[in-house]
């Protein structure tokens, strides 16, 4: 699957973003930030990820990644991210983060799959003061804190 990067119009991605985060303050807060790559199927955008910068000097940050339900278990998340990781690589960062909550376990067996690290743990990051309505639960599991990973890049 061909990933390209994404000149468009943000907006158009909106439902890709909502996806990957339950705050839309916090989407709004992003979404016109750094780079956005796509995955396509027959034309139409299928996934997204989005790399942006970091306040640490060659670190990047995949702010975003979503795939539209019907397509995934297909590797498409996959080949996203590692658009993503060539993309730093690229850039000549050394390293890239991911954060995600830390009640989604699909998505924690997912990055340490693809080579990520855990480095940190943001307690009570998903509340009401942050964009996150009270309440959101995810497989089973009530959403509080966030979990950052890192992959180093450097051979």
């Amino acid at each position: 699957m061909p990933i390209e990067r994404y000149d468009g119009p943000r907006d158009a991605l909106l439902a890709l973003f909502a996806l990957a985060d339950d705050s839309p303050v916090q989407i709004a807060s992003y979404i016109g930030l750094g780079d956005v790559l796509v995955a396509r199927r027959e034309g139409i955008i299928i996934g997204h990820a989005q790399i942006v910068a970091t306040d640490e000097p060659d670190v990047l940050e995949l702010k975003s990644l979503a795939v539209l339900a019907e397509h995934r278990g297909t590797g498409i998340g996959c080949e996203l991210v590692e658009a993503a990781i060539a993309f730093a690589r690229d850039q000549s960062a050394l390293s890239l983060v991911v954060s995600t909550a830390t009640a989604d376990i699909g998505n924690l067996r997912f990055y340490q799959r693809r080579g990520f690290r855990m480095t940190r743990i943001v307690p009570d990051a998903f509340r009401p003061e942050t964009g996150y309505p009270d309440g959101i639960m995810i497989d089973g599991i009530v959403l509080r804190d966030q979990v950052f990973f890192e992959l180093k890049l450097a051979d």
